[in-house]
């Protein structure tokens, strides 16, 4: 299913409506990216249902109210179990680690609560499994869920999907797909729940690698069926104590504890429709900040995008005379543009939080039109099963054997 608003359809009215009471589980980085778009959404889409931020929830009470003073959050709770018995909460948004998606989830759309779920949506196939199965079911009594990926409702990430969904591109023959960081190249950077396979579930694969896997389907409209994958840890203990930022930091000299993650991943992939997918993985490429990019490969032309430049979309259309050809660029931020409208004149760009506010404005539209939105659980399971089947490909890799001098 492709989300791609244009924005409102009328101007925001100061006409009342119904409130939709928004419960969120954690506070950290995640935290404040939902925060600010549950907030700001209303201010710039005419929504069906207004967000009203009922409760923020997390273990360190002093924690979570600061949180809630900064972004407006009414209340605190500390076991997000209460969350499921107040009658003011109707979405309970997840923005825990891993290991702890499953429990809630499940839990909460069982209380008959709408679910959204950061990325991956689980640390197991078959935690995985067990919610989308719950997900199904809950669908069917009108309660619905969704998975975090934020980078879908990027304008010019569903511009790409519209592009190739046209048919534009022609036959898709190859598919690259890299998301690079180099948060981790300090070999004392701090040890972070990220770099537990407990709490995590994997490391650059799982953190960033599911981001593009699902980006490549998203905008392809295909799936990976075969993959072949590599992993490696390239510093395998970190200082347990250390000056922590919004995600590495400065470590110390001091007790170092085991990284049981990946640092990096790389696969080949085969999609359905027969095209050959690249996908690489990283948070050890030095100078490379959040370079999420893709690029479809088509018999009658191509696109790439890259986030470090995320108001750009490149397009070539190989059907021009050859004095024609190449790349051109897109710039993104017209009112005809996904999403775009509602935001400020041409030119003028979004960053990175407004993917957040985006999935907020749909999400509330589907909650009250009464469909289910995408990606869905089962959507995120998809993306947990090509997850799973690169770390197997990688624990199974032959080894080139060396013979004689």
């Amino acid at each position: 299913m492709s989300e791609t608003t244009n924005g409102p359809t009328k101007e925001p009215t100061n006409e009342p409506k119904d409130e939709l009471g928004v419960a969120m589980v954690g506070y950290a980085f995640m935290g404040a990216a939902h925060s600010q778009a549950w907030r700001t959404a209303p201010a710039f889409f005419d929504l069906p249902r207004r967000p009203r931020l009922a409760a923020i929830c997390g273990r360190d009470a002093d924690a979570a109210g600061a949180v809630a003073d900064r972004f407006g959050w009414e209340s605190v709770e500390t076991d997000w179990r209460r969350l499921l018995e107040r009658d003011d909460v109707d979405v309970i948004d997840i923005c825990t680690p891993g290991d702890t998606h499953a429990e809630i989830a499940i839990a909460a759309l069982e209380a008959g609560k709408h679910v959204l779920c950061e990325k991956p949506l689980a640390n197991t196939v078959e935690e995985a499994e067990a919610m989308a199965e719950a997900a199904a079911a809950a669908s069917a009594r009108g309660v619905r869920a969704m998975v975090g990926f934020t980078y879908r409702r990027v304008p010019a990430v569903s511009l790409a999907q519209r592009i190739v969904a046209s048919g534009r591109l022609g036959t898709i023959r190859h598919v690259r797909g890299q998301y690079l960081q180099d948060w981790l190249v300090d070999e004392d950077a701090p040890m972070s729940w990220r770099l537990d396979k407990s709490k995590a579930g994997s490391g650059a694969l799982g953190d960033i690698g599911a981001h593009v896997i699902d980006m490549a389907q998203f905008v392809t409209g295909s799936a990976i069926t075969t993959v072949s994958g590599l992993m490696e840890t390239f510093v395998t203990s970190r200082p347990v104590a250390g000056e922590r930022a919004t995600l590495g930091g400065t470590g110390g000299s001091g007790e170092r504890a085991d990284v049981t993650v990946d640092d990096a991943a790389a696969f080949t992939a085969r999609f359905d429709d027969g095209a050959l997918g690249v996908f690489e993985a990283t948070r050890f490429a030095t100078g490379r900040k959040n370079a999420l990019r893709l690029e479809v490969n088509g018999s009658l032309g191509s696109i790439a995008f890259d986030f470090e430049d995320m108001n750009v979309l490149e397009l070539h259309d190989a059907t021009l005379p050859a004095e024609e050809a190449g790349f051109r660029r897109i710039l993104v931020t017209e009112a005809d543009h996904p999403y775009v409208a509602a935001w400020w004149p041409p030119g003028h760009g979004l960053g990175y939080e407004h993917g957040f506010t985006h999935q907020v404005v749909d999400l509330v539209h589907h909650i009250a039109e009464g469909t289910d939105p995408a990606p869905s659980f089962a959507d995120g399971l998809a993306v947990q099963r090509v997850l799973a089947a690169v770390e197997a490909s990688s624990d199974a890799a032959g080894t080139i054997q060396k013979t004689g001098a």
